[in-house]
């Protein structure tokens, strides 16, 4: 079942999410994608996160794909101009991997190599819109494409923590209105910050998914204060990963009550395990998802 269909279906969706290696080696990251096997709807694969050189999504939805997941195809704007990303949508249209999310993408300089270029022909919001026009069969030139067009799932995201709100809504609207089926939003540890902006964003028209960033320590807790916009850790959650004496107990619980908490006001949840993936099936067994 691929995106479209898991959203209509209208049941509470679970995603995860998987980062190709800094490397050509892809096994360790296919055990981490089996632990969540026939859990989850899809699973996403991060394109060169936070700027930094890996192995491409695309190479590694492929990989899962033939290991029988259901894989999400993440898009960044940052590194291809508008002639790479129409391609690389139809090469993974020909390859059968067409549930897409869109971003933008995190600026040069927070990655690994300061020397790099930044692209960003288009941006999200218009990465949208050329997925759909390829689906009308020609590229934004306005060329024909040979044969059947392919089909895609757009997804989107939105940071719900950042200030002010208002700018963060407006654009994304115009990705729905580009064509977005979904939306995954940035790390949430505040369900009451979450239901403040579900508020002002009011019918949004379409799935949200909480993100769900599995909070391994204190020190991590502390980074994405200082270092990530618009996520907040409270200090009530930082206090126990602090005191406690086994961290997987602590993140395991923390995580199964941040998704029960923000489960009424969503449709689904996105978790980003950061190489922890096990601690998702215990949390899922205890939410019974």
């Amino acid at each position: 079942m691929g995106m479209r269909e898991a959203l209509q279906s209208g049941r509470f969706i679970v995603t995860a999410e998987v980062a190709p290696p800094k490397g050509i080696h892809f096994e360790h990251v296919l055990e981490e994608a089996d632990m969540v096997r026939g859990r989850v709807t899809g699973i996403n694969v991060t394109d060169l996160q936070s700027a930094v050189t890996r192995a491409s999504s695309l190479g590694l939805c492929i990989r899962l794909l033939e290991a029988g997941h259901h894989p999400i195809l993440q898009m960044v704007c940052r590194d291809r101009n508008r002639l790479s990303l129409q391609s690389e949508l139809l090469t993974a249209a020909a390859f059968g991997v067409t549930d897409v999310l869109a971003l933008t993408g995190d600026y040069v300089t927070l990655g690994d190599d300061k020397s790099a270029m930044p692209v960003f022909d288009l941006d999200s919001v218009q990465l949208i819109e050329a997925a759909k026009t390829l689906e009308a069969g020609h590229d934004l030139a306005g060329n024909e494409l040979e044969g059947a067009p392919p089909s895609f799932c757009m997804g989107c995201v939105v940071n719900p923590g950042v200030e002010p709100l208002g700018p963060q809504i407006m654009k994304l609207r115009k990705k729905i209105d580009a064509g977005a089926e979904f939306i995954q939003t940035q790390a949430v540890y505040d369900p009451a910050r979450f239901e403040y902006f579900m508020e002002q964003a009011g019918d949004l028209g379409v799935p949200v998914l909480a993100g769900i960033v599995v909070l391994k320590s204190a020190g991590m807790a502390k980074f994405m204060n200082k270092n990530v916009a618009g996520v907040t850790v409270p200090s009530a959650l930082i206090e126990r990963m602090q005191n406690t004496q086994d961290k997987k107990q602590e993140t395991t619980q923390i995580t199964i009550e941040l998704i029960d908490a923000l489960r009424p006001m969503c449709q689904g949840v996105h978790i980003m395990p950061l190489g922890w993936m096990h601690v998702v099936p215990p949390v899922l067994d205890a939410l019974g998802l």
